[in-house]
Order: structure tokens, then sequence, then C-alpha cells
């Protein structure tokens, strides 16, 4: 390689996260190597470092080009250090970060000699603006590397430049959906849309790199996109109608996405609008305003504030000693090929990429749970999100059965069975007559308390419950639920493990509903207890969708399946008593055969180019229902959602959860509740708890008494104490 054949002309170590080797050949190499950190951040320091280097850089009349490389491994630059905006106490004192990034990523664009990225890994945010600034790029091929502007996740928009030089490098519409998405895009897909010029294999990416610089320094780049490229440089330089038309269609997408909830979406368009229109500078500007403006929101805040408690709960083990490590997990076994135990074994070979075994008893379920995830992985193959060879790798890691032969090297096993406590008793005796002795045994149940499961077991230790949740490959939370006796190395295990999958876990104590379930039921039971005093299907669903979550209470009723509400709600009932007792709608749709979109009928009509999006009126005759009820969206909204806030409370009080944090992560990532209010115990802290407190009272008056203060949202009502310090 390059490197080698050509030695280094001299080094500067005296910065902490960026190294500049100079090269006889006269390449000036920028290692970006944050110290004490798994991946590289930009900071305020770094952003020093870089200003200080390009001064000598500037000086240096023998410097031929210049190559920005990580020192780490699988981390270009993840993004911007966040405590730097969480910082900033005023909209003007963020502004003025943003046009610093800005100034510093200018220079490089502005530099006399070429500037190439050499990307491996995570190339976010402002990893990914400073790279545009740079004159060509080049990434490695592995799976590890992503690439995007993920910054309205935070509530916020790319500050260093990226909303006015993306849409000059990919073209409006695609850079318009990268950014207004937050997608990560993989390497083949990043080249595809031009956003690098060349994806190669890790151990020659510096020599690729050192091949770009000398292509700039002939001017011969031609970027990737072919057509697009061509038809995005005439729309810029002489079609405003053109860019009028896109700009006004993603306006209305934005719109119908963000109900008025998301602000940076809205922002960010003006951005790409004003550069467009009147050149870099003004974007830029705009741009600037805009970020500093955005990071003082209340959305910013409180998605910031999650960002903070998913990132801390990447290193939780779930136990206390820190001495207990996790189990080696090699191979694993999953028992129901269904579409849970199917997208189990989909997430377990394609993202923790582990040999999984799949049992059925019905040669006609393994062929169902195969043909599912045969397609999952075309889907990503379309996608360009995965290779030809490495999607069938993940076919091969997948093998079927009938029986438990291959049971005796497994590590884990995963039961996907039904809600049956006999059944799954038999699943526990099985696995420990056809397994090793140390084998964990991880219960996928929805409701059943493990304590009762673990019941049947010889070995009571290695039992726990991993609760995914419906469809598993897009769902991000995993509930891993410990009873009395789990060993803490079983729980490190199992938190590592979901964290394999792609998932967030939380650590769940034992308990009827665990957490996720337990808050979601009296939500979703006040919405039925509307429906029944008139108020039609559809202006709950709106409301509730409008206020900020995913999916209305009754088009979820309908995607879970109101059979298996049926279900789990006696069970609710009979442990938490009259605040928990079911509605009568619910067994009357199920006597009538309306289990939701599995059935074809539920709440809403299946089938059809309007599948879903129509109520079927005739389920007002069948719940014998006059829906004439006029309500407006607060009540509604302030009904269904504070009980799932009490409900909530009560689960910390009991030690269902550990800490409000686990809580907040559990709702938002488990059932959609609006990221942008922080999840339920920060939205208490936002209103107040004494305000908490008094509409639940004064419900309590008024409708009934499944509205009781929990113990818990009284106490810090009168101690006015907040959940999160502040």
């Amino acid at each position: 390689m390059a490197t080698h054949e050509t030695p280094r002309r001299s080094s500067d170590t005296s910065c902490q996260s960026l190294t500049l080797e100079l090269r006889e050949d006269g390449i000036a190499c920028i290692r970006i190597d944050g110290s004490g950190q798994t991946q590289n951040t930009l900071g305020r320091a770094e952003m020093d470092q870089a200003d200080r280097l390009f001064d000598r850089l500037e000086r240096d009349e023998s410097v031929k080009g210049i190559i920005f490389i990580s020192g780490k491994a699988d981390s270009f630059i993840a993004g911007a250090d966040i405590h730097m905006i969480e910082a900033c106490h005023s909209a003007e004192e963020a502004s003025a970060l943003s046009a610093e990034g800005q100034a510093i990523f200018e220079r490089i664009a502005a530099f006399p000699v070429p500037v190439v990225a050499a990307i491996d890994g995570t190339c976010l945010g402002g990893g990914l603006e400073l790279a545009l600034a740079c004159h060509a790029r080049v990434c490695t091929d592995s799976e590890q590397t992503r690439l995007g502007l993920p910054e309205v996740q935070l509530g916020l928009l790319p500050g260093g430049g990226g909303t006015q030089r993306l849409p000059r490098l990919i073209g409006l519409p695609a850079a318009l959906d990268l950014m207004l998405t937050g997608k990560r895009l993989h390497a083949a897909q990043a080249q595809r849309l031009g956003l690098v010029d060349d994806r190669v294999p890790a151990s020659i990416l510096l020599e690729t790199a050192l091949q770009w610089v000398a292509i700039c320094q002939r001017g011969r780049v031609r970027r990737g996109g072919g057509w697009l490229q061509e038809l995005t440089a005439w729309a810029l330089r002489g079609n405003p109608l053109g860019r009028a038309v896109v700009l006004k269609q993603a306006r209305k997408q934005v719109e119908a996405r963000a109900k008025g909830n998301y602000p940076a979406p809205a922002r960010l368009i003006e951005c790409v609008e004003r550069g467009l229109g009147e050149g870099i500078e003004q974007g830029l500007e705009a741009e600037a305003q805009a970020f500093g403006e955005l990071a003082m929101t209340p959305q910013a805040r409180q998605l910031i504030n999650l960002y903070f408690a998913t990132s801390a709960m990447k290193k939780d083990t779930g136990v206390v000693d820190p001495n207990v490590e996790p189990r080696a997990v090699r191979r694993a076994g999953v028992l129901g090929a269904g579409l849970m135990g199917a997208g189990i074994s989909f997430v377990t070979a394609v993202r923790a990429k582990m040999p999984v075994r799949l049992k059925d008893v019905e040669p006609n379920g393994l062929a169902f749970g195969l043909k599912y995830i045969d397609e999952r992985i075309d889907q990503r193959l379309r996608r360009h999100a995965i290779s030809r060879f490495e999607a069938e790798r993940a076919r091969r890691r997948v093998t079927p059965t009938l029986d438990f032969s291959g049971y005796r090297g497994l590590d884990l096993v995963i039961e996907a069975v039904f809600e049956d406590l006999e059944l799954k008793h038999r699943m526990i005796r099985e696995v420990e007559a056809n397994c090793t002795a140390d084998v964990i045994f991880a219960s996928n149940t929805s409701s059943l308390p493990l304590a009762r499961i673990a019941q049947a077991a010889e070995r009571p230790q290695n039992v726990i419950g991993l609760h995914y949740f419906s469809p598993v490959d897009r769902m991000p939370l995993l509930e891993v639920i410990a009873h009395e006796r789990t060993a803490p190395e079983v729980i490190a295990t199992a938190m590592a493990f979901g964290r394999a999958q792609g998932k967030t876990p939380i650590l769940v104590r034992d308990g009827v509903g665990f957490y996720v379930n337990r808050i979601l039921a009296p939500y979703l039971n006040e919405a039925v207890h509307l429906l029944e005093e008139g108020v039609a299907i559809d202006r709950i669903d709106q409301a509730l969708v409008r206020f900020g979550f995913p999916v209305g209470p009754f088009k979820l009723l309908d995607e879970v399946g109101i059979d298996i509400i049926a279900k789990v709600a006696p069970v609710l009932h009979e442990a938490f008593g009259e605040r928990m007792r079911p509605v009568g709608a619910v067994e009357r749709m199920l006597e009538a055969g309306r289990l939701g979109k599995k059935s074809g009928r539920g709440f809403y009509r299946y089938g059809g180019k309007r599948s879903g999006k129509e109520v079927d009126e005739s389920v007002y005759g069948l719940l014998a229902v006059n829906a004439r009820q006029e309500m407006t969206d607060a009540p509604i909204i302030e009904r269904t959602l504070i009980l799932m806030l009490n409900e909530a409370a009560r689960c910390l009080d009991e030690g269902i959860i550990r800490q409000a944090r686990d809580g907040d992560v559990g709702a938002v990532f488990g059932i959609g509740f609006p990221p942008f209010l922080g999840g339920p115990f920060r939205y208490m802290d936002s209103r107040g708890l004494e305000a908490v407190a008094s509409a639940l009272t004064g419900f309590e008056s008024s409708v009934g008494r499944r509205y009781a203060p929990a113990p818990l949202v009284s106490a810090m009502a009168r101690e006015r104490r907040r959940f999160y310090p502040g």
C-alpha cells in the first residue's frame, strides 16, 4: 500500500484528537482519534485543533493534498458533541456555535489543494458535514459504514453547512429525503446517490484516498449519480419553477408527518430554499440562525434528553455488580415459526449474525417462517442495505427443524409460542431435556408472570423473559424481564444479546403486563370507553395522532389483534382490579370474528385500495353505539393519556422499572409515546406533578374511580418534586 511505500516526513502529536502526519509525497494525513472514546465526535476542542492545523498547512507550500482518516475502527466521526448544544443557554449562543463549524468547513472547502475524506464506520451529522466540505469522499464497504444527517431526530437541522452542500452534491429531492428523515445510508446506497465517490475494502482505504487526491489534482473528478446528477445541476442553474415544485411537495409531506409538533423539518426546508435561491452565503446565514432558534425549543431539549438516555442505556448491563460478565452466546434457538418467532430469527441472523435453529411442530409453520425471513432479507437487498453475499450468508444462518436435533449446542433458546402457561411449561421441560445444563431459556411472554413460567424449570436461575414487540424487525424496544431467581449473569447476557439484535433493551421486574403493556392497557381501555359514550372511532384516533402518537388507539388495537387484547385484559383485571376492568366492546368484537387486521375485519376496513384507512361503520351497530358525541381534541387526549401517565408512575413506585429513564425510553420505543415530549416522566415533569394530580382528581370525581391518582403522583404533587433534577 502507498502508506508503506512512502514514509512519513514528520508528525505532530500535540493534538489530543487530531494528529497530523506529513508524508514525503506532500500528502498531509489528519488522523481523527478521540482519546477515551469508542467513537469520534466533533467538540470545541476538535474544531479548535482543526483550525490550528489548517493555519499550519496553509503556510506549508510543500503540502500537495490532505486526507481526513480515522484512527478508530468503525467510526469516522459519529457527529458533533451534543453536550456543546446542551450547554448553550440562548439561541444566539447556539447560532454562534453553528457559525464556528461552518467557518471551519468552509475553510476546508476553499483549501487550495485537494482534501479527501476517507470514511470507515459511522459518518453522521457534523462528521458528514466535514466530509461534504472535502473535495472527494471515499468509504469502506463495511456494514458498519453509515452516512447521514440525523439532526432532525434531535429537533435540530444540520448546522455545519449540510443544508447547503448536500443538495448541491446529490440533488434536491435526494438531499431533502435524507435530511428530513434522518436516514443512515449504507455504503452502497451512498455511492449510488453520489454522496461518496468510491467504495472499497477497508484494507485499501488510505491507498484509494491517495488516488483520489491525485484525481482531484488533475481536475478529473466525476461524481456518482449519473443522470440524476446532471438533472440536479440543470435544476440548480436555471429552473426555479422545478425547485419550487419539489419544495412544495416536501412541505406537504412534512406537514402530514409532523402534525405541527416538530418545527425542525419546516425550518430545514426554508434554509435549503434560501441557499438555492439567494446563494450559499445567505443559506449558511439562515442555517446558523435556524439552528440556534431550534436548539432552544422544548422539542429539541426533550429529544436531546432522549438521546442521552438511550446512549447511557447502551452501557447498561442490567445488574448492579460491575464484575458480572455476560455469557458468550454463539448459537440461538427459536421455538415457534409464526410472526414473532420468524421476526426474532431474522434479527438474530441478520443483525446479530448468529446461527439460529428455528423449530416448529408443522412443516407449513416452518415454511411460513422461512418465507417471512427471506422476504425481509430481500427487502434489505433491494434497498442496497445488504450485499448479495451477506444476504445469502444470513439465509444460511437460519436452519429449520421439526424436532430438537441441533439443540444440544445452543447457548440460548427463545420460545415464541402461544400465551398458554401449560404450553410454555412444556417448552421449558423439553428444552432442559434436549440442551445443556447452562442453556438460557427466554420466554417471549407478553402478559404471563415469568415466575409462573419458571415454576416448570429445574434450573429457574436460567429462565428470563425477552418481550419483543411486533413487527420485531421494526420495533426497537426489548423488555428484559427478570424474576426473583434469575441469575445476574443471565440478566447481563440477555441485555447484551438484545443489543446485538439491534434492540434497545430495558430491564423490567417480573409482574403482570410488565411495563409497556401495563401502561398501554388503561390508555386503550379508555379509548373504548369514549367510543361507548358516543365519540367516533376516527375522531379519537385523529386526536391522538395529532397529539403525536404514530397511530390512534383503535388502529393500534387492529394491528395488535383484538384476540390478543382479549387474552391479556382479564389477566390485568385480575391483578389490578377495577381500574383495569375490560370494556364489553372487546368481547363483542371477538364474538363477531373481528380480530383486526389479521382477519380483515376490525374497527377499520381491510382489503382493497383504502385498506385500513376507513372506519367500518357497521362496528357502531354491533356495539350499539350512536357516534354523535361531539368532543374536541383536548378532553380525548387528556382522558386517555393521563391514565397512561398514572400507570407509569405506579410502575416506578412498585419497582417494575428501575428509574424514570427506563420508563421514558420504554414508552417512546415500545408504543410510540410522542418523542418530542421525552416520555411519560419527562412529560409529567414539564406539566408539573401538581397539574397531573389535579387533572386525575377531577376525572375521578366526574368520570370514575379508575382515575384515582397513584400514591407516588399525589406525594410528589404535595412535595413539589420532579422525576428528574432540573
